[in-house]
C-alpha cells in the first residue's frame, strides 16, 4: 500500500510517501499554503492509495485512529481548540485531500491514541468530579505515534516480544514527554489534557504548581493571555535563558560559563530523571530506556545525565557507544547494565502508515 502521510507542524507541514513500510518521498509544505501545496504533492506522488493525517488532539470522542467522514472533520473542527498549534493545519490538509480526491479514503491518526490504554487512576484529575463530567476532562498524553513506534521497535532491536518488556519511552525534542509502556500498552505519561504538562521542554513550562498560576492571576495582576503565552511560548529553556530554548545553544551557553543556561541544564535534567522514576514506579520495574527525539538522539550530554541519575536502576551508558551527533537506530547499554539502552529514530511516518493499513484492513 502507498500511503501519503502528513504531519502538521506549528509553521510548516510534512509529508512523506510511504510504500509498503518504507519511506520513498519527502517534501516539507508551508502552512500557509498548505492547501495548494498539499494538492500539489498528492498529484506529483500518484498513484496513492491512502491519507494518514497526524492530529496532535482528538478530542473526547477519537481516542483511536479512525477513517474520516463528514462527522469525524466537523468533531475534529470542533476540538481545534485543545491543539490550536496543530489541529487547524491538520483540519485544512484533511479538507484538500478529501475536495479534491473525493473518493481518496483519509485516516485520521491521533498522538493521543496510544494512550487510550491507560487505567483510570493514571488518567483521572482529583478535581470537582462534576468538572470533569461536564467537560469530560482526562489526561489524554500526547506524542503517542512516536511512543509507540519507539517501543515496538526497541523489542525488535534487542529482540526481545515486546509483550514481555518494561519500557519507558522518552521523546525529546522541542516538546517533550515519557511514556510507561508495559507489553506494548501505555500506562503512565508524562503530558495530560493538554501537550504543556511534564517535562521542561524548548518553550513550554512543563508542570507548575496550579497555586501559582492562580496567585500570577490574581495577585500578580497578568492576564489570560499574558499567562498562556508566557507559558506556552517564552518558558522551558527559552524562559530561562536568553537563548530561543534549543538544547544546542543551552550547552554551548554552559560551556562558555553561563550560569543561566547551567542553571537551565540542569532544571531540564532534574525533572527529566525525577519524571523516569515515576515512570519506573508506574511500571514496577525497567528492562528497557530509549531515547528519541532530536534531542533524545543526538545530544549525548542529556543521555549521559540521565543514565548518571538513574544508577540505582541499574542503568549504565557505554561511553564508547554514547556518540555525539551520531543519527540512526543503536544500542548504548553498557557491559554492566541490568537495563537496556537505546536509541530509535522518531519515524511517525512509519507509524502513521501502519495504522492506516490497519484501519483500512479492518
Amino acid at each position: 500500500m502507498r500511503v501519503l502521510v502528513i504531519n502538521p507542524g506549528s509553521s510548516t507541514l510534512k509529508a512523506a510517501l510511504v510504500a509498503d513500510g518504507e519511506t520513498v518521498e519527502n517534501a516539507n509544505v508551508s502552512i500557509t499554503d498548505c492547501v495548494a501545496e498539499v494538492q500539489q504533492v498528492v498529484a506529483g506522488w500518484t498513484p496513492v492509495d491512502a491519507v494518514g493525517v497526524r492530529f496532535v488532539h482528538g478530542g473526547p470522542d477519537h481516542l483511536e485512529p479512525v477513517a474520516v467522514d463528514d462527522a469525524v472533520l466537523a468533531d475534529l473542527e470542533a476540538s481545534v481548540g485543545l491543539a490550536p498549534l496543530h489541529n487547524p493545519s491538520a483540519v485544512a490538509a484533511t479538507k484538500a485531500v478529501r475536495e479534491s480526491y473525493p473518493d481518496l479514503p483519509v485516516v485520521a491518526c491521533f498522538d493521543t491514541a496510544f494512550h487510550r490504554t491507560m487505567p483510570p487512576e493514571a488518567t483521572t484529575y482529583a478535581i470537582p468530579k462534576e468538572w470533569n463530567a461536564r467537560f469530560q476532562l482526562r489526561r489524554y498524553g500526547f506524542h503517542g505515534l512516536s511512543h509507540e513506534y519507539a517501543a515496538q521497535h526497541a523489542a525488535a532491536l534487542i529482540g526481545r516480544p515486546l509483550g514481555e518488556l518494561k519500557i519507558v519511552t522518552c521523546h525529546l525534542g522541542g516538546g517533550a514527554s515519557l511514556c510507561a509502556v508495559d507489553g506494548g500498552r501505555s500506562v503512565d505519561t508524562t503530558m495530560g489534557f493538554t501537550p504543556m504538562a511534564g517535562l521542561v521542554m524548548q518553550v513550554r513550562s512543563g508542570s507548575v504548581d496550579p497555586g501559582l498560576l492562580l496567585w500570577l492571576l490574581n495577585d500578580g495582576g497578568l492576564s489570560v493571555e499574558e499567562l498562556y503565552d508566557g507559558l506556552e511560548h517564552n518558558a522551558g529553556l527559552k524562559g530561562l535563558t536568553d537563548t530561543s530554548g534549543d538544547m544546542r545553544e543551552i550547552l554551548a551557553g554552559a560551556d562558555a560559563g553561563d550560569d543561566e543556561c547551567r542553571l537551565a541544564f540542569e532544571v531540564y535534567v532534574h525533572r527529566l530523571v525525577r519524571e523516569i522514576g515515576a515512570m519506573v514506579a508506574s511500571l514496577d520495574g525497567l528492562d528497557v530506556l530509549v531515547f528519541t527525539g532530536g534531542v533524545g538522539e543526538h545530544t549525548d550530554r542529556v543521555r549521559f545525565r540521565v543514565a548518571e541519575g538513574l544508577r540505582f536502576f541499574g542503568v549504565e551508558i557505554d561511553p564508547a557507544l554514547n556518540v555525539p551527533e551520531e543519527g540512526g537506530d543503536r544500542v548504548l547499554t553498557g557491559p554492566g547494565s541490568k537495563v537496556e539502552v537505546l536509541v530509535v529514530e522518531a519515524r511517525e511516518d512509519l507509524q502513521i502508515a501502519a495504522d492506516v493499513t490497519a484501519v483500512l484492513g479492518s
